[in-house]
């Protein structure tokens, strides 16, 4: 019983999985040629450059 620990997750697709989790990326990409706001792959580039930017 009780909470979860509340760590920050360790890898860019970690942190993309919990997008999808809550809703705020699409599972899939559509692979359209503008990419759409919930688009993983772009999800998963800024998580990247997030994370590196925090190293």
């Amino acid at each position: 019983m009780g909470k979860k620990d509340k760590k920050q997750p360790d890898t860019p697709a970690a942190v993309v999985r919990k997008l999808m989790k809550a809703g705020k990326v699409k599972k899939k990409c559509c692979r359209s040629s503008s990419r759409c706001k919930k688009c993983p792959v772009l999800a998963l580039k800024k998580a990247k450059t997030d994370l590196a930017k925090a190293a």
